[in-house]
């Protein structure tokens, strides 16, 4: 583990060394072995390992990690994503939930974090399991909230409300790119529906906050960022991450650009202006990096 690969294996077109703002040092710990040791202990898939995130040691070492629910093959083939692709992935496994809370409970953990597979194959797309995951917590974890990111259910708003009605503090779909780059970096899902699916969401009532989140790096021009953080704030977003798209393997998207860290603070900055409650922008964020930062600020409890 003395090597953290978390830059794009094909580099810059014309060639180049990365940006300084992209290369960290190793965290070091034994927190990062214990948290291991314990997703391994209840046999639990992380979208940390997964999808191969550039901040999965750093996680480790502060004891926590985003649970991939629902097995680890997506029936989705999205261009950015290093999850495997399977049209007939595995059954659910019944006890997952329970191993959940458990691994919740054994890791300290105060904001859980659930995120899932898509699962087009299933009648109810998985939506019936992700609530009985957080119903699961609530019984072992009084006191620890949760954080749902899950698929767009085919838009399907019924199924949607399958999981709100198991009132996660926070409710999570990422609407991922612009418009423009929608249908080439995402498999199945839409632009327009994901906005809908949002809107439902927060015109439900049952969570506390609404988020999503997109890359940027893919193509995109900043005009079409702000586009997109505005459409999400009218969708009802309360919480938006932006982070620089990274290339996990050779198969996937390539890099078109790297955006300065200033850049990120300008899209931070301009959310915050139209009204978006809190933004989260940077190089290394992604949708569940850091998120246990937002529960105490955002008054999570009062749920």
């Amino acid at each position: 583990m003395s090597k953290l690969n978390i830059l794009p294996e094909n580099p810059e077109e014309k060639g180049g060394r990365f940006p300084s703002w992209l290369h960290r040092n190793l965290p070091r710990g034994a927190a990062i072995f214990k948290t291991h040791a314990i997703v391994e202990k209840y046999r639990l898939n992380t979208v940390c390992e997964e999808a191969k995130c550039p901040n999965r040691l750093e996680c480790f070492t502060k004891s926590t990690a985003t649970f991939l629910a629902l097995g680890k093959e997506c029936t989705r083939n999205c261009g950015f994503c290093s999850i495997d692709f399977s049209k007939t992935p595995k059954a659910p496994e019944a006890d997952e939930p329970e191993r959940i809370a458990l691994s919740v409970r054994e890791l300290g953990l105060k904001h859980a974090v659930i995120t899932m597979v898509a699962r087009d194959d299933l009648p109810d797309q998985g939506a019936g399991h992700i609530a009985a995951i957080i119903r699961a917590i609530r019984k072992e974890n009084q006191h620890t909230t949760v954080e749902v990111l899950t698929s767009d259910f085919g838009g399907n708003v019924k199924l949607l409300y399958i999981v709100l009605e198991a009132k996660p503090e926070i409710f999570n779909h990422n609407i991922e790119t612009v418009r423009s780059l929608s249908s080439r970096v995402r498999h199945k899902a839409e632009y327009d529906r994901t906005l809908s699916l949002l809107k439902a969401a927060k015109e439900s009532g049952q969570a506390v906050f609404v988020k999503s989140g997109l890359m940027v790096g893919l193509g995109e021009t900043d005009a079409q960022v702000k586009e997109t953080i505005e459409d999400l704030a009218r969708a009802g977003c309360d919480i938006i991450t932006i982070g620089q798209y990274l290339q996990s393997d050779a198969k996937k998207l390539r890099v078109k650009g790297f955006v300065h860290p200033d850049q990120f603070k300008a899209y931070s900055e301009y959310g915050l202006k139209i009204g978006v409650r809190h933004m989260y922008c940077g190089p290394f964020v992604r949708s569940s990096y850091n998120a246990n930062l937002f529960a105490p600020g955002l008054e999570i409890h009062s749920h």
